[in-house]
């Protein structure tokens, strides 16, 4: 049996430490801070796999302080009201 390839592209759901900060911009080590603090979310666990939920990554960056006037980060928010 030939499998057809597929041709759309799937970003990962779950995000090892490195993609994750990858992922919001920062680096491992203040990751590290932002997840001990609260920042950002905890991780989920596939056996001994620390893995984070990279839409939980985006609900958690909408909430870091800065810019109200993005749309999306609104939407995300629960504030989908222009200022």
């Amino acid at each position: 049996m030939t499998r057809t390839p597929d041709n759309i592209a799937y970003p990962p759901r779950g995000l090892n430490r490195e993609e994750a900060a990858r992922y919001i911009g920062v680096g491992p080590t203040l990751f590290d801070e932002m997840v001990a603090d609260g920042r950002m979310p905890r991780p989920k666990r596939a056996n001994s796999r620390a893995l984070w939920d990279r839409i939980q990554l985006d609900a958690f960056f909408t909430d870091l302080p800065g810019d109200d006037g993005n749309k999306i980060d609104r939407i995300l928010s629960g504030r989908n009201r222009a200022a």
